[in-house]
């Protein structure tokens, strides 16, 4: 007789259930659901998908208003969704939804972009593909065959980055690898970032992450989870890609940076590390902007996008591109 005994692989971690772990190493992934969140579409905004990067398959969702006013260009959004680097898609219908009161409300051009999911492919996976998303837009503002999505509508002299939760965090790292004013993706030219509740980390605990808020559904495991899945095999949450202040973190003193405004919940378990990223960038002489919004948690522009609170952070980002879109 043999000794070997087959065992049924089960889930030893699950991320919102669109994302489930096996003791076997094996690896599934479902779409994820609705969560009771419509996408409502009046005809105010179109919307189309793009390969941006054929090599690894990965999409982008263009959005702009279905009636531009002639002569008139519009300003870039280029969007970085969230997911703790792990689940999510351009395609999920809060975030779809959010676009399009992105596109009509700032009367801009959105760039929804997808990157490479962990632990398939650990960071630095998103942030590279998100580089590549820019590189793509400096294609379309140098090519003769611009999409003709953007052909006399689009400009590139007026691009704002915006992230949520991962999505923040990647906003982070191109701002700092971008430089001021993205020399390097002339004549696409990046005016402004706006991180809305990134995703930072440390091993060191800090207050609003010990104090937590029961009930929410972003908290400390599910934090830790993420972290533990999409940093390289073997770093810790100090690592320079989840702690822009870790003690392997190169400095940002003498970084020049583009201007940033940066978003927190009262009740977000990021709202201590947002904050100190927000005081350490202002000592440093850079020009950042914070807004903290009472009673709300994490990403509350998804879960609730009619509460004053999203409506009044709206009215706060398109305050900030119009007062940062000329020189």
């Amino acid at each position: 007789m043999s000794n070997t005994t087959s065992t049924t692989p089960y889930v030893v971690d699950d991320i919102f259930g669109a994302l489930q772990i096996y003791s076997d190493g094996s690896i599934a992934r479902t779409k994820p659901q609705n969560l009771n969140v419509g996408v409502q579409e009046d005809g105010s905004v179109i919307w189309k998908d793009v390969t941006f990067d054929p090599i690894h398959g990965l999409q982008l969702r263009l959005y702009k208003p279905s009636s531009v006013i002639t002569n008139t260009k519009l300003p870039v959004c280029y969007y970085i969704r969230g997911g703790g680097f792990c689940i999510g898609s351009r395609t999920f219908p809060p975030r779809q939804k959010y676009c399009i009161s992105l596109a009509s409300e700032l009367q801009a051009i959105v760039v929804s972009i997808d990157y490479r999911l962990a632990p398939e492919n650990r960071l630095p996976a998103a942030i590279d593909d998100a580089i590549a998303g820019v590189k793509w837009l400096q294609v379309q503002a140098l090519s003769d065959n611009t999409d003709t999505w953007f052909t006399d509508v689009a400009d590139f002299d007026r691009v704002f980055i915006v992230g949520d939760s991962s999505g923040g965090n990647i906003a982070h790292h191109l701002a700092v690898g971008l430089g001021a004013g993205s020399p390097a993706f002339a004549p696409v030219r990046v005016r402004g970032y706006v991180l809305l509740g990134p995703y930072f980390g440390g091993i060191e605990r800090v207050k609003s992450e010990l104090e937590g808020q029961e009930g929410n559904s972003w908290n400390l495991d599910v934090s830790d989870r993420c972290w533990k899945l999409s940093l390289p095999v073997g770093e810790t949450r100090d690592h320079p890609l989840a702690n822009p202040f870790g003690p392997a973190s190169p400095s940002l003193e003498t970084v020049a940076l583009d201007p940033i405004l940066v978003v927190s919940g009262s009740y977000d378990i990021l709202k201590t590390r947002i904050e100190d990223y927000k005081r350490r960038l202002k000592e440093w002489g850079k020009k950042i902007e914070y807004d903290e919004f009472e009673g709300v948690d994490h990403v509350f522009h998804l879960d609730n996008p009619d509460s004053e609170a999203s409506k009044k952070m709206m009215e706060d980002i398109k305050r900030f591109i119009t007062e940062n879109s000329s020189n």
